[in-house]
This record gives structure tokens, C-alpha cells and sequence, in this order.
């Protein structure tokens, strides 16, 4: 050995003598669970962990929040391996772990800061990330974690003062990564964008019922992944990982939502993923993904070491069977872009429950339910002293509902700038018209629109309407999108544009203005619209007096009546209401878009 190497081993030596030595207690540990570090506090203590093992881990910025805080990552690898690219070329699987998007429901952050001290430093878990590359965000909300409180979660055990579940702008992120309105939203599509990851976690704490399991887990339904990355994942977590958990002295189950909180014995309800939901995002990009809730009255102790154990079991069996997902999310991605050449091909939009339940064995606690005075209702009260089992109906098993043919490709003209710009926030490829093309293809005419009550989330949400299928011919103007479905991405377009899809643009409110006539008539002058109409088409008045009859609000309103009458007449229907303004091409179609 030459004299060099001695003096860079002997260095080395030095090194990780200082980082064994030095105190790496992690805040939470030091208060033993009874606080958890501000976010300042955190990113120190990462960054104390990254110094002393740069070649393990790097800290990295993937945005800001509304308040001007930097949003931070930390890439962990066994190798050095800190960009995705080196990743792919290196046949490793990305993980993307994320904690604190609500940041109330903050163990995530303090097991991870747990975990990659024991990997990086403490010589617990040296091989953890050899054969994985981790990118792990500690606090997504950073702004809503800052917003801290001993009173923001009435129904948890701990820790003492608690992050706040609404962002900066009192936006619920977890509801958000469709629409993407939020800058962390944003900012995370992109980071998304880049490394691609092979599996989601997503670490929350649940509210709900009172009951023996340390943590529930969620996976989204099979109907609503493709088949090879569904049973790979079950495969990995309810085969392999779970039992392992429940072996280091946990308990675990399925995700428990109830069909009544007040008596759970009436079984168990599918809380309704959708895409605004992080795993119903991650399904629609082909991915893998793992919602874990740990147990609101658990203490906190408990929780982030269930979750520290769960995370590692994951990263190893991940690690052990590393070529396998990567070829199940490559295929999955394949035939996300073969199905543009397929027209038989159907995508299920909205779900619908399996009429059929299976037996769950719910491991809770002996529980009274009385009535109670102050609500006129049920009160459930549980004794945690009193383990027992209980056989109930579980009703989380899904079935396609509505489901489309998806087009060759959808066609957004220029003047819709909203809508294109969602597609750039996703990542959606398209391409531009360079000149104006006149072009038919299949529509949708819209009518009845049936808007909520009250916002949500920003928005008055249009939960109903009816959809009619129409073909329309119109000139797109230079700068019109043509969006291809023969790519990876295509769900996300698909769940984006079609109407009816729970989450599309038209449900969040974006193409509201589709629905509102610009121009009116005057009474006096619909008065006589409406009688040379009438005299003219008598089936028209047939129509007119059987509505008088069925309906009393109708035959009472004068305008309606009127109104009746303006929307039957060329100077209603030249407006075009409701005619949704993105187009379906076939293949043919789209090929004259090419010219």
C-alpha cells in the first residue's frame, strides 16, 4: 500500500470514528418522543448526517413553499448514485418516500431521520441502500408544519404541538395532485418528472375508530393498476413485508374506513381514492404505491418506530427483489402506450363497489354505544382494556363503473390556455399546430350542470351533469395542443379531459364558462319569439303545456317559461353551451394533423 493510501485510510478511519462518536440522537429520541423538531431543526440535523457521510446521502432543493421556505429531498444511496439517470443506467430502483404532506401526521419525518442515521452513520443498517436509491422528502407542508399547535388534531395522541393539514394558502395537498393549484404540488410533479420513482410511500396518521393495530396500509384497488404492477406489489407488501412487520411485534391491517364510525360492526367502506389522492396519482403514472397510517392513540413513540420498521422492511424486500419491479413498471408503461393503437381498448373512469363483501376479523376493543343527549345520536365509547375481535363485512373491493375508448388523441385549441398548462404541469407530451387546421372529430355536448354548495378546496366543484356524445367540425387556431395517447402518461391526460372522470378539469371547475350564455334575448322580444314558435311547431307547444302540467316551479316562474323558449332558438344554440371544447381524433384524424 503506498504511503497515499495509507494517509486517505487513515482519514477515512478518522472520519467514521468522528461520526460514530459524535451524538446522533435524533431530536424526537432526545425528548423521548415527546416533541418533534421544527423544520429548521430537521434540515440541521440532515445536514449534520450528510457531512459526515457524503458519499451516502446529499440534500437537495425541489422548490419553495408560498412562504419562501426551501423544499428539501434527501437522495440516500449505498454507492453515490445521486441522480436518477445514474440510477436507471445502474439498474436500481427508485423509492420515493415522502412524510409530513400533512404535517400534523408527522412520524415519517422523525423515523426517517432515525433510519438514515442508522444507515449512514451507525453502522445499523450499512447494506440497506445497496441495491436501492432513496429519495426521501421529511416535510412536504413546510409551511403547514410550521404552523404548529397543541390543539390542531383533536383526535391524536401526541406529539405536543402539531403541524397544521392546510398549506400556506389553506390548501389540502392531498387533495391537490390533479389540479396541481399548489406551488408544492407543482414543484413535486417536477421532481416526480425527473426521477420517475418505481414505488411511492406516502406516511400519514389515521383518525377514525379505536382498535389493537399499531399501523393500517392502503394500496390502490387492482381494477385501477395494471395487473403486473398489482400483483407485484401485493405480492411485496402482504406476502412478504407485513408478515415480517408483525414479526418485530407489530400489529397491522388494511386501511380501515367505516360505513358508520358510531357502530363498525355495520362493516367496512373503500374511502374513495381518486387521482387527487397521492397513491391515486401514482396508480395513474403505473406505479406502485403504499399509503401507510399509523394509529391515532397509539403513543408517538410507537408510531414512528412502527413506521421506521415498516420503511425498512420495505427498502430491503424492495432491494432483494429490485429486477423484478423494474421489468413490471417497464411493461406496465409499454402497454400504456400500445393501447393508443388498440380501438377495442376501454379505461375504466368512476368505480363502483363489488355488490359482493368478504369477512374481515377487526381486532378492536369491547365498546358501549349509547344515546347521547347533546346530539340526538349514537355515542360509541371503547375500553382499551378490553381486547376483542369482531367478524364484519368488508366492502372495499371495486368494480369498473364508467369507462371510455380513448381516442388516438385529444386536440385542445390554442385559446383554452388553462387546460394546456396542466397538461405542462403533468409532464403530458404534445405538440403545437404550426398553422390553423379546420378538423372534425368526436365531442361531447354538456347540459343540466349541477354545481356543489360550498367550495372545496378552492373550488365549486360541478358534481353533475349530462353528457351527450356529437361530432364537431371547427378550425383550431395556430398553437392548438394535439395530445397523443401512445404515451406513458396517457392515463393522466385521459383522467385530466374526459368529463366525466371524478377528477377531469371540467369537475374542478376550470370550464365553468362553457355553461353561461353571453348573449340574452329581451322579455318583449322573446314574448314574440315565443309565439311565432309556437305557432309554427306544434309539437313545440305540446312540449310547452305538458312542462306547464308536470312542473308548478316552471309554470309559476315568467322567465323560465320565457327561457323555455330562447334556448330552442337559433339565438340560443349559436352560443354553442356547453360544447366541450376538446376534441377526440381517431387515428386518421390525427394523421392530417401531421400534414
Amino acid at each position: 500500500m503506498t504511503l497515499r493510501h495509507l494517509f486517505l485510510s487513515a482519514l477515512l478511519g478518522a472520519a467514521a470514528m468522528t461520526a460514530h462518536a459524535a451524538d446522533w440522537t435524533t431530536p424526537a429520541e432526545a425528548s423521548h418522543f415527546r416533541t418533534t423538531p421544527s423544520y429548521a431543526d430537521t434540515l440541521a440535523y440532515l445536514q449534520k448526517l450528510a457531512a459526515a457521510a457524503p458519499g451516502k446521502l446529499k440534500l437537495e432543493s425541489f422548490g419553495t413553499s408560498p412562504q419562501g421556505r426551501p423544499l428539501t429531498m434527501v437522495i440516500a444511496s449505498g454507492d453515490g448514485t445521486f441522480t436518477p439517470e445514474a440510477a436507471r443506467k445502474a439498474g436500481k430502483p427508485i423509492v420515493l418516500l415522502q412524510a409530513g404532506i400533512h404535517p400534523g401526521e408527522i412520524e415519517g419525518k422523525d423515523a426517517g431521520l432515525m433510519l438514515l442515521r442508522d444507515y449512514a452513520v451507525a453502522g445499523k443498517l450499512p447494506h440497506l441502500l445497496d441495491k436501492v436509491v432513496l429519495v426521501y422528502i421529511p416535510v412536504f407542508s413546510v409551511d403547514g408544519h410550521e404552523n404548529s399547535n397543541p390543539y390542531h388534531r383533536i383526535n391524536q395522541s401526541g406529539p405536543d404541538s402539531m403541524g397544521f393539514r392546510g398549506q400556506a394558502q389553506y390548501l389540502n395537498l392531498n387533495r391537490d395532485y390533479v389540479k396541481a393549484d399548489a406551488p408544492e404540488i407543482r414543484d413535486w410533479l417536477k421532481l416526480w418528472q425527473r426521477w420517475l420513482p418505481d414505488l411511492f410511500m406516502d406516511i400519514h396518521t389515521t383518525d377514525g375508530a379505536d382498535y389493537q393495530y399499531d399501523l393500517t396500509w392502503y394500496t390502490e384497488d387492482p381494477h385501477k393498476l395494471d395487473p403486473g404492477v398489482s400483483a407485484w406489489q401485493q405480492e411485496l407488501i402482504a406476502n412478504r413485508v407485513i408478515p415480517a412487520y408483525e414479526k418485530r411485534g407489530h400489529l397491522a391491517s388494511i386501511y380501515l374506513d367505516f360505513k358508520d364510525g358510531r357502530d363498525p360492526r355495520k362493516g367496512l367502506a373503500n374511502f374513495g381514492s381518486g387521482p387527487r389522492f397521492s397513491t391515486g396519482y401514482v396508480a395513474l403514472q403505473n406505479r406502485p404505491a403504499l399509503l401507510v397510517e399509523t394509529h391515532m392513540l397509539k403513543s408517538y413513540e410507537n408510531r414512528v418506530r412502527g413506521t421506521y420498521d415498516l420503511v425498512d422492511l420495505m427498502l430491503e424486500n424492495i432491494g432483494n427483489d429490485a429486477a423484478s419491479l423494474l421489468a413490471v413498471n417497464r411493461a406496465a408503461d409499454e402497454t400504456v402506450v400500445a393501447r393508443a393503437a388498440n380501438p377495442k381498448a376501454q379505461v375504466a373512469l368512476t368505480y363502483k363497489l363489488d355488490p359482493k363483501p368478504t369477512p374481515f376479523e377487526f381486532k378492536s376493543f369491547a365498546f358501549s354505544i349509547t344515546h347521547s343527549d347533546i346530539s340526538n345520536s349514537d355515542w360509541i365509547q371503547y375500553d382499551p382494556s378490553k381486547p376483542q375481535s369482531y367478524t364484519i363485512d368488508n366492502w372495499n373491493g371495486l368494480l369498473p363503473d364508467t369507462s371510455i375508448a380513448p381516442p388516438a388523441a385529444y386536440a385542445i385549441p390554442a385559446q383554452w390556455t388553462q387546460i394546456i398548462e396542466k397538461l405542462d404541469a403533468h409532464g403530458i407530451a404534445y405538440r403545437r399546430l404550426s398553422h390553423p387546421l379546420k378538423i372534425k372529430g368526436g365531442a361531447y355536448q354538456l347540459d343540466n350542470p349541477q354545481w356543489a354548495s360550498k367550495p372545496f378546496e378552492g373550488h365549486l366543484v360541478l358534481r353533475d351533469f349530462s353528457q351527450n356524445d356529437t361530432t364537431r367540425e371547427i378550425e383550431l387556431p395556430a398553437g392548438s395542443a394535439i395530445v397523443p395517447m401512445d404515451q406513458r402518461a396517457a392515463n393522466v391526460a385521459i383522467h385530466l379531459l374526459e368529463p366525466q372522470a371524478p377528477d377531469s378539469l371540467l369537475r374542478w371547475g376550470y370550464l365553468n364558462a362553457i355553461f353561461e350564455p353571453k348573449e340574452y334575448g329581451e322579455t318583449r322580444v322573446v314574448e314574440k319569439l315565443a309565439r311565432e314558435m309556437l305557432a309554427k311547431n306544434p309539437a313545440l307547444k305540446a312540449e310547452f303545456d305538458k312542462k306547464l302540467h308536470d312542473d308548478a316551479a316552471f309554470a309559476a316562474n315568467p322567465g323560465a317559461r320565457l327561457e323555455f323558449f330562447f334556448e330552442r332558438s337559433p339565438w340560443y344554440s349559436v352560443q354553442a353551451v356547453g360544447a366541450y371544447p376538446v376534441l377526440r381524433l381517431d387515428a386518421a384524424t390525427l394523421e392530417t394533423t401531421k400534414r
